[in-house]
């Protein structure tokens, strides 16, 4: 049998830690700042966990 190949739109969105989480990028970052509170921005640039209901596919897409 083949090996599974990753996902490259899925490498390049998620990023697996060294304790096994999946970590992803908030939305509403990427443009249209000037009207977006400093505050509001600085929130949004921290990485987040995937949520428990994705967590298997993303898995799955990643090829762990």
């Amino acid at each position: 049998m083949p090996k599974m190949k990753t996902d490259r739109g899925a490498a390049a969105r998620f990023k697996v830690t060294g304790t096994g989480r999946i970590r992803r990028r908030q939305q509403n970052r990427g443009h249209l700042l000037e009207k977006k509170s400093s505050v509001r921005t600085r929130r949004l640039a921290r990485d987040v966990d995937v949520s428990p209901g994705d967590r298997r596919t993303i898995k799955r897409l990643l090829g762990i």
